[in-house]
This record gives structure tokens, C-alpha cells and sequence, in this order.
């Protein structure tokens, strides 16, 4: 069936400092730049760096996995680096974990937040006062606000000092997570916990502009100590279907899952929740499928939400056009997001950041996303935007990249290309030193 539709967005506009006509790039263009692209060298000191991590990692979602990449390409320039985080989560190679005492409660994978978080922050206090002790480090690097209080006592005690990794407003996430309500007598204290906390490092990185706008406008933190890093995605693991020699494994795995070859596949990788989107993209499927009767399927991937979702899928008449996979391991993510025509992150904060579109772009899939200052500081004039919350307009941004398929391959080019030139870990973890390098002068 030969999609057709209405105009529904503008010409597409692209970077303003493409040097290319978008009409005349093609994928060999593409390959040539990358291989320009690759590359980064600079003279950097060397450090001990313990990361505090209070959360299960390692879980394959977005607050790991910049976790894990950082460390790796930390430990790329010779940096030693030491990961202290709770009880439970998955071990990964070429990183060294060390894990807070285990409890008798709990041991799944826990996502957000949670009553517990208290007691294994005290668990996690104590093993990385113990690892600290051990390994004598130059750098804490703390992750998440709990981290930086854990890391608090033990900069001023070993006399180092504290890199803060700021992912978002820690009362901001407990509202998304639906644990806190603004009415909530706990607010405003926590709101005020979390203005001290934000003030206790000697340099916050952010992984957004918006992020920094936030520590410096909302919480008063002094500008001249906040340095941006976006997320980054690895353009090497993350491919796009046209550097795939044998399009048969595509296919395969397609049927394997239950996917009809002749639609056009949208994919989704995240965590499943309702700040995330997950019922707005199911709307907008629903529009797609019952009412515009377009051939395409829809695979949903990631946790914990899958049961509930299902179910609301199945009431939406959308059970054979949606199929959900639970959690993907982030090492076997590319491989699935090869399946895609199309991705599509329907994400709700205004504070997080969005690494799955990077996961995205690296892998040439032309994205429609809410209209959010991450989204278009991540995508720019590449992304195919929606109204805030509106499924109606999820819809029809979908739907735009599903049926004009030439300016959706003219994106997708142009998106794995800025993945690659602007959007390395390598280049990344050269940021992160020169900030420890400054702090330890």
C-alpha cells in the first residue's frame, strides 16, 4: 500500500551552517564526513575519579547509560575511575563496581523514586567512604542530587574536589515520577534541600543549556561554575540501516517479533511512563491507525510500564499493530533500532535530559518529538516537532515522516552526520577532563 497524505508541516528547514544543498547529500556524503569527523586530541592530565551513583545501575536507560559512556571514555585518556552505586543493578564489562551492602527488600531494579532511597543512600555513604579511604581520589564525581550529598563529607574530608553531574531538578523528577504533588507539604522543603544541595560542588556539568539555565535562574548557582556537556551517543554501535551489508537479519528479526514486512516500522526506546509519553503515543497511534488507516507498526521498547500499556494499547484497538519487547539491554539496543523507519520520543519534563534521541540520530531515524527546549537544542531544525502533550499533533508529525519519504531520508542523513560531528563521547570525555583539570590548578 503506497502511503499518501496532505502537507501537514512546512519544508523542512535544516542547521544553518550546512554547507550542502540538503537535496544533492547522499549517503556516500555522508560516509565521507564521518571519516573527517573522526578524531580528537589534546594534552589532558591524568586522574583518579570516583563516580558516586545512587541509583541500580546499571538498568540500559538514559541516566546509566551516560554513566557508563562517561566512564569509558574517561578511562580512554587513562583517567582510573571507580563506581560506587547500590545493591542491586547489572555489572558491565571494563568498569570498575563496587556495590553498597545488600538488603532484604527491594532487589529489583528500581526506577524513580522510592521511600527505600534513604536507607540505601546511608548503605551507599558508607561504601564509598570505604572505596574513598582505598583508592585516595583527585576527582568525587557525583551523579543525581543524592550522589552529591553522599560525596559532600567525603570532598571536604579527603580535601578533592566535586564535579556534580546535574540530570534534571530533583523535585522536578519527583513530580514527573508522580511520587510529590506541588500541594504536597513536602515541597517546599524538598525544594529547599535541593537549592543546598545544588550549592555544595566546585563545578555542576549539565547535559543541556536548559539544564545550566535552570541551576543558574531557579536555584541562584554561580554561572561561571557550570559547564554544559550534552549527551553524546557512540556512532560506532549506533548505525543506520543503509551501513548494514545483509538487510536479511533485518528482516528476520522482524519476523521473528511478529512485525508485517509491509509496514513501516516507528520505534520507541525509553523508559515507559506517562512523563515520558507512552499515553500520547498510543493516541497518536491510534489516530495513525484506526483513522488515517496508514500501514505502519509501532515498536515499543523499554520498562517498567509494558503490562499497563499493553493493556491500554489492546483497549485502543491497536494490539496488532503495537508490539512491546520489556527491557532492551542497551548493548543489544542498536540491532533493534535497525527495525525503525521512523523514532519518535513523546517526552513530557522540561528538566531531564533526552538521550535516546542521540541513539536516534546515530542511527539515520528522522525523530518526531513535543516541542521542548532539550528536543530542539538536541535535534535543532532537524526535528519534526508536536504540540506540548498534544496527541492529535504527535500524530500528524508522525505522519509527515512516514509518508514524505524523501525529505524523512534527507533528514535522516542529515542527522546521523551531526550525531557524529557533534555528539561523541570521546569528545565528551575531553570536556569532563579539562573540568577536572581546572579544579585540580
Amino acid at each position: 500500500m503506497k502511503l499518501r497524505a496532505r502537507r501537514l508541516f512546512p519544508p523542512i528547514r535544516t542547521s544553518q551552517d550546512a554547507s550542502e544543498d540538503l537535496h544533492s547529500l547522499s549517503i556516500t556524503d555522508v560516509a565521507r564526513q564521518e571519516d573527517a569527523s573522526s578524531g580528537f586530541s589534546a594534552d589532558t592530565m591524568q586522574f583518579s575519579v570516583l563516580k558516586i551513583a545512587p541509583t541500580s545501575f546499571f538498568a540500559d536507560y538514559g541516566c546509566h547509560v551516560r554513566i557508563y559512556e562517561e566512564t569509558l571514555a574517561l578511562k580512554a585518556m587513562g583517567n582510573r575511575v571507580t563506581i560506587c552505586t547500590y545493591h542491586n543493578g547489572d555489572d558491565v564489562e571494563a568498569v570498575d563496581i563496587h556495590r553498597a551492602m545488600n538488603t532484604p527488600w527491594r532487589k529489583p531494579v528500581q526506577v524513580g523514586s522510592s521511600i527505600h532511597k534513604p536507607f540505601y543512600d546511608v548503605l551507599l555513604f558508607l561504601k564509598a567512604a570505604q572505596i574513598a579511604l582505598k583508592v585516595r581520589p583527585d576527582i568525587i564525581h557525583a551523579h543525581l542530587h543524592e550522589g552529591a550529598l553522599i560525596g559532600f563529607p567525603i570532598s571536604r574530608a579527603l580535601r578533592v574536589p566535586m564535579v556534580f553531574d546535574f540530570q534534571g531538578s530533583l523535585t522536578s523528577e519527583m513530580l514527573d515520577h508522580n511520587f510529590l504533588s506541588k500541594e504536597s507539604p513536602l515541597f517546599r522543603p524538598l525544594r529547599f534541600m535541593e537549592k543546598i544541595v545544588n550549592r555544595l560542588p566546585h563545578a555542576v556539568v549539565t547535559s543541556s543549556r536548559n539544564a545550566a539555565d535552570i541551576l543558574v535562574r531557579d536555584f541562584g548557582f554561580p554561572a561561571k561554575r557550570v559547564f554544559t556537556v550534552p549527551d553524546c551517543v557512540n556512532a560506532e554501535r549506533f548505525i543506520p540501516q543503509w551501513q548494514v551489508p545483509d538487510q536479511s537479519s533485518i528482516q528476520d528479526m522482524k519476523s521473528r517479533l511478529g512485525i508485517p514486512l509491509d509496514r513501516k516500522v516507528v520505534v520507541y526506546l525509553g523508559l515507559l511512563a506517562e512523563y515520558q509519553g507512552i499515553g500520547h503515543l498510543l493516541e497518536a497511534a491510534a489516530c495513525l491507525v484506526k483513522e488515517r488507516k496508514l500501514p505502519v507498526h509501532f515498536l515499543i521498547m523499554g520498562f517498567p510500564g509494558e503490562d499497563r500499556y499493553r493493556f491500554k494499547a489492546a483497549q485502543l484497538g491497536l494490539s496488532e499493530w503495537v508490539t512491546f519487547t520489556g527491557r532492551i539491554p542497551y548493548l543489544e539496543a542498536p540491532e533493534y533500532l535497525l527495525l525503525g523507519d521512523v523514532a519518535v520520543s513523546p517526552k513530557m519534563s522540561e528538566t531531564e535530559g533526552n538521550g535516546k534521541l542521540l541513539n536516534y540520530m546515530a542511527a539515520g531515524l528522522p525523530t518526531a518529538t513535543f516541542n521542548t527546549q532539550v528536543a530542539r537544542e538536541i535535534l535543532g531544525d532537524l526535528g519534526v516537532y508536536a504540540a506540548q502533550g498534544n496527541s492529535r499533533s504527535l500524530a500528524k508529525a508522525l505522519e509527515f515522516l512516514l509518508v514524505e519519504e524523501r525529505a524523512a531520508s534527507e533528514i535522516a542523513l542529515r542527522l546521523r552526520l551531526k550525531a557524529v560531528r557533534e555528539h561523541s563521547w570521546e569528545k565528551a570525555g575531553y570536556q569532563i577532563n579539562e573540568i577536572y583539570q581546572q579544579l585540580a590548578d
